[in-house]
């Protein structure tokens, strides 16, 4: 075991404090990484605080790392030292069920590992995330990132990017398709640039019209005003497809009058609550879908990096030192960032 710093939260209702925390010793098939960047997901904060359920204190959340590979293990290889690398929400998988043989481990049926908060099989204990200096994680589970990628800016790849880039190719999103994107927050940003990249006319829609100018320099061809009944008719029956990314309960139904006939809804926001269950008719009378997806596999995650580094797309970021990262939170909460905190580990002494 290797003793590393890390900032932690010591129960749901304190601050986060400078906590050391037990790396395992770098395996045959393992990668240790120093962690030059994190990014602050809400799943940060809603774990951190207890918001979920089932949080084991103290808590060092982060998964969405980039870092430089410092030692790898005597039978690794994929990876050397040196190397720029992420790891995304999940650091291990049963690896032989049928979904991990699909490439799509994030759906293990024997569980994945999550990057935090998790039991950890090498330990005994339980996953620490990247508030952290350094990480060692498994092979298969340590993503190549593209020198051509801003570092700090790549850290949301792992987590937002991925989150929406999955259900993007699963239902093949591309040229000639209308896409909508409800929600302009840190996954909602990253919808609307992968999605143009890929080709499609995006249509965001939101409850704010101060957001419409920001939307409109990520990629979006038109901003609707979800509040905006009249604006909400004029698209029915206009779009192919709609990542809803709001975790937030929210009537559904004026969104699936939007899809085309065959159309579906993914969502990829979690609500504490459930929606109001929307109207059978809006479902059969256009054999309309609705759907849900969770972040991806190593291999798709891997493809998303790739297409971003060819495109030159990273997330808009706010830098913080990690001392701020209770501030962080409360901006959160009410909307304050455009569109993703990412901690610089440098502040962490």
């Amino acid at each position: 075991m290797t003793k590393t710093a890390a900032f932690a939260a010591p129960s749901a209702d304190a601050p986060f404090v400078p906590f050391s925390i037990d790396r395992r010793d770098t395996g045959p098939h393992d990668v240790r990484i120093d962690v030059l960047f994190c990014g602050v997901c809400h799943s940060d904060l809603h774990t951190a605080r207890g918001e979920w359920g089932g949080t084991v204190f103290p808590s060092v959340p982060g998964h969405e790392i980039i870092g430089r590979v410092v030692e790898v293990g005597a039978d690794v290889i994929s990876r050397k030292v040196g190397d720029l690398v992420g790891v995304g929400c999940m650091v291990d998988s049963c690896q032989h069920c049928a979904s991990c043989a699909d490439g799509l481990e994030q759906y293990c049926e024997q569980g994945m590992t999550l990057t935090y908060n998790s039991p950890d099989k090498h330990t005994g204990g339980t996953t620490y995330g990247g508030y952290s200096k350094t990480i060692v994680v498994d092979e298969k589970f340590v993503l190549h990132v593209s020198d051509k990628l801003d570092p700090a800016g790549a850290a949301p790849l792992l987590c937002a990017g991925i989150t929406t880039w999955s259900p993007l190719r699963h239902w093949k999103v591309g040229k000639g398709h209308k896409v909508g994107v409800v929600g302009l927050g840190g996954l909602g940003h990253m919808a609307i640039k992968l999605a143009h990249a890929l080709g499609a006319h995006v249509v965001l829609f939101t409850t704010s019209p101060a957001k419409a100018e920001g939307a409109r320099a990520l990629g979006a061809d038109e901003v609707v005003i979800s509040r905006d009944a009249a604006a909400m008719a004029a698209r029915a029956n206009t779009l192919d497809f709609i990542i809803n990314t709001v975790a937030a309960p929210h009537d559904l139904d004026p969104l699936l009058q939007a899809l085309k006939r065959d159309g579906t809804m993914v969502l990829v926001g979690a609500p504490p609550t459930p929606h109001p269950s929307p109207a059978v008719t809006n479902l059969i009378m256009k054999r309309r879908s609705i759907a849900g997806s969770l972040i991806g596999g190593i291999e798709e995650t891997q493809e998303m990096l790739d297409f971003c580094a060819e495109h030159g797309i990273v997330s808009d970021i706010e830098i913080i030192p990690i001392q701020k990262i209770d501030e962080a939170y409360d901006r959160m909460l009410k909307g304050d960032v455009r569109y993703r905190f990412v901690i610089d580990l440098a502040s962490l002494a």
